[in-house]
């Protein structure tokens, strides 16, 4: 079995901490909320083993990385920490980008801003803004699934989310993927979250994003970037049973990916973290994509 190492690099003024398997062209996979690095061990695996640099940076804000010292987190540095981290890991024009979640759409506003550095991308369980922005108004996932979001823009979110040694998180990941057994993973989860000020980084993304609080008007264009369509091959995957976010319609994604070779799958039976629930299906339909 390929043997996942563990690195550190500096890239945006954060001191990434990855997960690393393999050689070859780069392979930059990103996690989303509340979730880590460890997430894509399977994937970095068998990326290897397809001939990639597989690399799993834990984002900025969650332990073992930094904390931003600027305290930015909204979508456009997050798209910025992917370009960085291309750079800083020697990355070329064959590089490809993998995003779960918040590492969605810094992989749209990533492949966006720069797409001359990707050759291809996988984005999952967060759509592009065309298509999210209608479900994020509706009055029944406002009040059934996206109510937590504009919790974590108020600061009473620290004090809640951490209580009970993190009961929050585990509430969430049984309401985003019914049935999964997550025990293992989600100590990992706290472990990258229990310091307040990894907590507080994580909720940040909510609000600098939603609430744009703290944002960087110097990056505004980055920013929108991240909630633009990508023009270069994406290959775009979602769960039927996603408890996080309604599964969308598939021509209307599929019409939301201009990018020659572009394509969309559902993954029948998985919810949010599908990546946890159905690797081998997930793995084979990114390899298979990305070696295409």
């Amino acid at each position: 079995m390929t043997e996942i190492i563990q690195g550190r690099v500096r890239a945006n003024g954060i001191d990434f901490v990855h997960l690393e398997a393999g050689d070859g062209p780069l392979a930059l996979c990103l996690h989303g909320f509340p979730d880590t690095a460890w997430g894509w061990e399977p994937l970095l695996t068998d990326l290897a083993a397809a001939g990639f640099r597989a690399v799993a940076p834990f984002m900025r804000g969650y332990a073992p990385s930094s904390v931003a010292a600027d305290g930015r987190y909204q979508t456009g540095v997050l798209a910025l920490d992917a370009i960085a981290l291309h750079e800083a890991l020697g990355g070329d024009d064959t590089a490809v980008l993998i995003g779960h979640d918040w590492g969605a759409l810094a992989t749209y506003g990533a492949t966006v801003h720069e797409p001359g550095r990707w050759r291809r991308a996988v984005a999952a369980s967060v759509p592009p803004a065309s298509v999210m922005g209608p479900a994020l108004l509706d009055y029944d996932n406002l009040k059934h699934r996206f109510w937590y979001q504009f919790f974590f823009c108020n600061p009473l979110s620290d004090v809640a989310v951490a209580m009970n040694d993190l009961a929050f998180i585990e509430r969430l990941w049984a309401d985003w993927s019914p049935g999964l057994d997550a025990g293992p993973h989600l100590t990992r989860v706290k472990d990258a979250l229990r310091d307040p000020a990894n907590l507080t980084a994580a909720l940040s993304y909510y609000r600098q994003t939603l609430g744009g609080i703290g944002q960087d008007p110097a990056i505004a264009d980055v920013q929108a970037a991240s909630f633009q369509t990508p023009s270069i091959p994406v290959l775009y995957l979602h769960g039927t049973d996603d408890g996080c976010m309604p599964c969308p319609d598939v021509s209307t994604l599929a019409a939301a990916l201009p990018g020659e070779g572009s394509r969309v799958e559902l993954v029948e039976g998985a919810g949010h973290f599908l990546q946890y629930e159905a690797p081998q299906r997930v793995n084979r339909s990114i390899v298979d994509f990305l070696t295409a």
